[in-house]
């Protein structure tokens, strides 16, 4: 995968260093050279004092000692908090990239005492490296070289990427993009084993792939040996702020574990090259740099509950959902493709919607994908006016009954709940009036069929 991960790790150690060395040069000239002068210059009318005289004198230069100290102390406290409140910010380029070996990585996150008590944190981390490491592979995939290749160096050349086992069988989850067209791939382990796998099933509109080790006279696995399975857990469940950890091969380093936490769910990012959405993703800030691609993202119980997939720059990375894995890998094992839902409309939020008041919110209808279900159902999209601006188009503002406001929802209600043959209710907003339609759900056409009016 190529994820592009750009962090910039700012040290304010010189600038901290600079203010308490200053202070502490400041604090010594203050107290040492000045009470010498002070003694200097009074050495002699001190003797001309009486010893209570003494005594109040030494009790006011002490506590003139004290008061300094404690101003000294204020301005380094003050210093202090200044410099490590400064923040350095860079502003990010939105450029979601897949693919592998192509990108720079990102800084890696620690798990913070915040987080987790200081004295578990390793612990658990250990332990849960120590279970997975065995369950996650590295994939090695041959790159084809289009037409006649001039460069002898550009020969062979190969992607990696990571998975990770799905059961006993042989069966393991990878990124679609990882496998390319390939149909055989090969798999390490992180003890250095090696075989290699078919690429039995291929789901590219949630860019997942199916494969499954195979009997070679490569293999370095012994018969009989097990096969650890990783455990999944519910994604659904995840709140923005929990801990979550990824493994994987990023450059193809082995084994490397990064962590991070939930930055949010319920994504709706792009799958590459097909034109359709992966709903419900979630976005992480664990670093996920090239090699990564399809490997786990792990809860602090070591189940997975994401494969990650896709990255922006800054820190952005997103992971596949384990709850819409285990709904469409099984079916990929059992039949070889899995049918999405598809209703043939596309959304835009820029578009001029006419004659609605602040409280109609919902999904713009844009352009409708002609013979498709959509269109069959009567829905209307945005027309041009001889300005260039668009104007009208259909507002979904539910579907079942349920009152929905972005175009994620519907994508997401969709994927979870239904069909291709499954009839939808759609509650629509048209030129100041509700109406209600029904549609029948089709097919996701193939990514080369798929044609979209612009």
């Amino acid at each position: 995968m190529i994820s592009w991960l750009i962090s910039r790790n700012i040290t304010l150690k010189s600038c901290n260093d600079l203010f308490y060395n200053q202070d502490e040069k400041y604090n010594n000239d203050l107290f040492y050279n000045q009470d010498e002068k002070y003694n200097n210059d009074n050495k002699y009318k001190r003797k001309e004092i009486s010893r209570g005289t003494e005594a109040m004198v030494i009790t006011s230069i002490v506590f003139t000692n004290v008061i300094l100290f404690v101003v000294s102390l204020a301005l380094i406290f003050q210093q202090t908090q200044i410099t490590d409140s400064i923040v350095y910010a860079e502003s990010p380029q939105p450029q979601l990239q897949y693919g592998v070996n192509t990108s720079d990585p990102g800084g890696e996150n620690i798990l913070s005492s915040q987080q987790l008590p200081i004295e578990t944190a390793s612990s658990i981390l250990n332990n849960i490296f120590r279970q997975t490491e065995d369950s996650v592979v590295l994939i090695t995939t041959a790159v084809p070289q289009p037409g006649i290749v001039q460069d002898p160096s550009q020969e062979n050349r190969t992607a990696l990427g990571s998975g990770f086992l799905f059961d006993k069988e042989g069966h393991i989850i990878t990124n679609n993009h990882v496998v390319g067209d390939a149909k055989i791939v090969d798999v390490t382990f992180t003890n250095g084993d090696r075989l290699r796998a078919n690429v039995t099933a291929i789901d590219p509109y949630i860019d997942i792939a199916v494969l499954r080790i195979i009997e070679t006279q490569n293999n370095t696995i012994p018969q009989g040996h097990d096969l650890n399975a990783l455990q999944f857990g519910n994604s659904s469940a995840l709140l923005v702020g929990d801990t979550v950890i990824a493994i994987g091969n990023p450059y193809g380093l082995a084994g490397t574990m990064t962590t991070g936490i939930v930055s949010q769910v319920g994504r709706l990012v792009p799958a590459p090259g097909v034109g359709f959405s992966v709903p419900d993703v979630i976005q992480t800030d664990a670093a996920i740099s090239p090699g990564n691609s399809g490997g786990p993202l792990l809860n602090l119980q070591g189940q997975v509950i994401g494969v990650n997939f896709a990255a922006l720059p800054g820190g952005l990375g997103f992971a596949i959902p384990t709850n819409l894995i285990q709904k469409v890998v099984p079916i990929l094992i059992e039949k070889g493709n899995y049918t999405h839902p598809y209703l043939g409309f596309t959304s835009d939020l820029a578009a001029t919607i006419e004659n609605i008041t602040q409280n109609v919110k919902g999904v713009a209808v844009n352009t409708l994908v002609e013979g498709g279900p959509a269109d069959k159902a009567g829905l209307q999209g945005t027309t041009i006016d001889q300005y260039g601006r668009k104007r009208g188009g259909d507002v979904i503002v539910a579907i079942d009954g349920d009152k929905i406001r972005e175009f994620e929802q519907l994508v997401s209600y969709l994927e979870e709940n239904k069909i291709p043959g499954d009839t939808i209710v759609l509650n629509v907003f048209r030129n100041g009036n509700m109406l209600e339609l029904e549609a029948v759900l089709g097919e996701r056409p193939l990514p080369s069929s798929l044609h979209v009016p612009s």
